[in-house]
């Protein structure tokens, strides 16, 4: 049955190596074909191994040179950073090993630039492996890798937390960064780049509206924890703890109803959305670049995700030195250096499929990662916190919830109407430069104070 079954296919349609001879319409069928089925029979349906690479397996040339022109121009200018990836691993090891604290601040520095090419190679592989699966699921899988680097620094962050250096303050505050960067600055970027291009540019409300409602949702949720002023002093600190675990368990119920909502009940609709804006996309620039085989995806992620784990470890560990040496407030470290770092490749994705005006894909991958920090990942550093026995809670300042209230506000009166342009993208860019100003000049002792454990100074 296998037999006749392979002796039915056409090798008109078999993918060759590039510069491989055809084979001969008359004469006998090539046994790769075979051997390919064989190999890719466990493959879920809807997965394309070749995808649109034309290629199957490894080929280091063509990896390393599809890899470094990336997906765009801007993403291609980031793979010049590259050489700060060695530098960095080498200038934390020489500080390490000659107890150098002068090298405190160029340790952090090279290790945050060079988190950038490594992300930037995650977001890439991740949307070349998008590509072989079904549209819906592609973007979910796109968006979560995109995201992976939040998590690893997150949880890198909850790891290295002791009672001296306190970064839980700053893992809260850059779970807020986050949200923040997302809803106003990259979908910001993305309505202005989009804007200068086009006039104005429209987007289907399912995707806005669904993205707007759970939001709010998610605001509300991360809200609660932080309403001090209405529990006793007493035991304030192990009920904001209590709340703060049980909200965490509802809210991965409302992301696990979005993927839910996304994959099964209602995918035709997000299929429909993005089979439409995939039209806009065969006409783009980026089609005519070469595509990453399944394989090399897989080793990119691989390699990137190793090198991103090393990167945030040494990351963390030169927080708390810059931030006490150097009068950095650990809001502004949180809430504004650690976000950019985190979402800076998804970002410049995002901003690249507004500027081709494919702004449906370009809104869910900037509403879909907003949710997934949001519902996702908030939620698993305070129960993993829980399992470490750390007091990671969800309590944030009077002033950190004012910001997130009326940014998702802001963001949802702008998406509303279902069109974009430049104006109102300037106008985001411009309220998250004012909660930059605001969080570079809040000293630590006050942030401390209102935001460590709910508990008064």
């Amino acid at each position: 049955m296998a037999d006749s079954r392979l002796e039915s296919f056409n090798t008109t349609n078999i993918d060759f190596e590039p510069g491989a001879p055809e084979p001969s319409q008359t004469g006998p069928k090539p046994r790769r074909r075979s051997l390919y089925v064989a190999t890719h029979r466990h493959l879920p349906r809807g997965v394309n191994p070749a995808g649109e690479s034309h290629r199957r397996g490894f080929h280091p040339w063509y990896f390393l040179r599809i890899c470094f022109r990336s997906s765009s121009i801007i993403t291609t200018f980031v793979n010049i950073l590259w050489p700060a990836v060695p530098a960095a691993i080498a200038l934390y090891f020489i500080e390490v090993g000659q107890d150098r604290p002068d090298l405190e601040v160029p340790v952090f520095a090279l290790n945050y630039v060079a988190m950038v090419p490594t992300a930037n190679l995650i977001g890439f592989a991740g949307q070349q492996l998008a590509t072989k699966l079904p549209k819906v699921l592609g973007v979910i899988f796109e968006t979560f890798l995109g995201s992976i680097v939040e998590i690893i620094l997150l949880m890198v962050l909850l790891k290295q937390d002791t009672i001296s250096n306190n970064l839980i303050n700053v893992i809260r505050d850059a779970i807020l960064g986050s949200i923040l960067a997302n809803m106003l600055l990259c979908l910001g970027a993305c309505f202005v780049v989009g804007g200068i291009r086009y006039e104005s540019q429209q987007f289907d409300g399912v995707i806005s509206e669904v993205g707007s409602g759970l939001l709010l949702t998610a605001g509300f949720g991360l809200a609660i924890p932080s309403l001090k002023g209405t529990i006793g002093r007493d035991e304030l600190e192990s009920l904001i703890l209590k709340i703060s675990r049980a909200t965490s368990i509802i809210l991965l119920v409302a992301f696990a109803l979005y993927v839910w909502f996304q994959m099964r009940t209602h995918h035709s609709l997000f299929d429909a959305v993005l089979e439409q804006e995939d039209t806009k996309d065969r006409e783009s620039e980026d089609v005519k670049n070469s595509k990453l085989t399944l394989t090399e995806c897989l080793v990119a992620l691989v390699i990137a995700l190793a090198l991103v784990s090393m990167h945030a470890v040494f990351l963390v560990k030169s927080i708390d030195p810059i931030v006490k040496n150097n009068n950095i407030s650990d809001m502004f470290m949180g809430l504004i250096l650690v976000p950019l770092v985190e979402k800076l490749a998804e970002h410049l994705g995002a901003v690249q499929e507004a500027y081709d005006n494919q702004m449906n894909f370009a809104l869910s991958h900037v509403l879909g990662s907003t949710l997934q920090t949001a519902l996702l990942n908030s939620s698993l550093v305070v129960l993993v916190g829980w399992g470490m026995d750390k007091s990671m809670d969800l309590s944030f300042s009077s002033f950190q919830v004012i910001l997130l209230i009326l940014s998702i506000l802001v963001v949802g009166n702008f998406i509303r109407d279902r069109e974009s342009n430049y104006l109102e993208g300037s106008l985001c860019i411009l309220v998250y430069l004012i909660i930059a100003i605001a969080t570079f000049y809040v000293p630590n002792a006050d942030q401390g104070a209102e935001t460590a454990s709910g508990t008064p100074a």
